[in-house]
C-alpha cells in the first residue's frame, strides 16, 4: 500500500504529460520509477498526439497490447483519487472517486518505447489498463474504471507470468469508496479525463 508522507504533494495527471510509472528493473533486480508520457503516439501523424491511452484488461493479452503485456512491460501509477463522468452527451458532470482512507491506490499500466524521428531519440509511453466499472461507478452511468491493483498483487503484476498478471486485473467491489460530484460553472471548460472520455486531467 502507498501511504502519504510529510513531504508528499498533490500532482494532477494529464493525458500526454509524463507520469511517474513504477516498473520492475530486471537488470538491477528492483523496482524503480520511470517518467513516461501518458498515451501511445500515432505512428502516422505527430508523435505528440495520442492514439491510445487505455487498454482493456479483458483483451490485454490479444492483438495490439499482447506483445508488451507478455514481455512484462507493465507498470503501476499511484493515485489518491480519480475522475469519472457519465456516458452522456454534452459535457457531463465530473465525479471524483476517493478510495476510502487509503493513502493511494496503484493503477495498472502498460508501457513501451517508441522511436521519435523528430528528436532522434526513443521515448517511453504508457497506457492505463481498465476493467468493468464496479457498482458504485456504474451508477453514473459508465461501464469502465481503472484497473486498481490489490496491495498484494503489485509484485505479481510487475513480475508475474502473463496468466498471473492478468488474474490481477479485477473490478474492485465491496470497498468504502466515495464518489463526489464536482461543482463547476456551466461554461467552464472541462479539464479532467475519464476512462470513457480522457480529454483532460486524471
Amino acid at each position: 500500500m502507498v501511504r502519504e508522507g510529510d513531504n508528499d504533494r498533490v500532482v494532477t495527471y494529464r493525458v500526454m504529460d509524463n507520469l511517474p510509472v513504477i516498473v520492475w528493473d530486471r537488470v538491477e533486480g528492483k523496482r524503480r520509477v520511470v517518467p513516461m508520457r501518458w498515451g501511445w503516439p500515432r505512428p502516422d501523424y505527430h508523435w505528440k498526439i495520442p492514439r491510445h491511452i487505455h487498454a482493456r484488461g479483458e483483451t490485454i493479452d490479444k492483438k495490439l497490447f499482447a506483445a508488451v503485456f507478455r514481455e512484462g512491460q507493465r507498470g503501476i501509477v499511484a493515485m489518491r483519487t480519480f475522475n469519472e463522468a457519465p456516458n452522456l452527451r454534452g459535457t457531463p458532470a465530473q465525479h471524483t472517486i476517493t478510495p476510502g482512507e487509503m493513502g493511494a491506490i496503484g493503477v495498472a499500466f502498460l508501457w513501451r518505447q517508441f522511436e521519435v524521428p523528430e528528436i532522434a531519440a526513443t521515448a517511453a509511453a504508457c497506457v492505463m489498463v481498465t476493467v468493468p466499472a464496479n457498482k458504485l461507478i456504474a451508477t453514473l452511468p459508465t461501464n469502465r474504471m481503472p484497473a486498481v491493483l490489490a496491495d498484494e498483487d503489485w509484485d505479481m503484476w510487475l513480475r508475474g507470468t502473463p496468466d498471473e498478471a492478468k488474474a490481477c486485473l479485477k473490478t474492485v467491489e465491496g470497498v468504502r469508496w466515495t464518489m463526489t460530484k464536482e461543482e463547476k460553472a456551466a461554461n467552464t471548460k472541462r479539464q479532467k479525463p475519464t476512462v470513457s472520455d480522457p480529454t483532460g486531467l486524471f
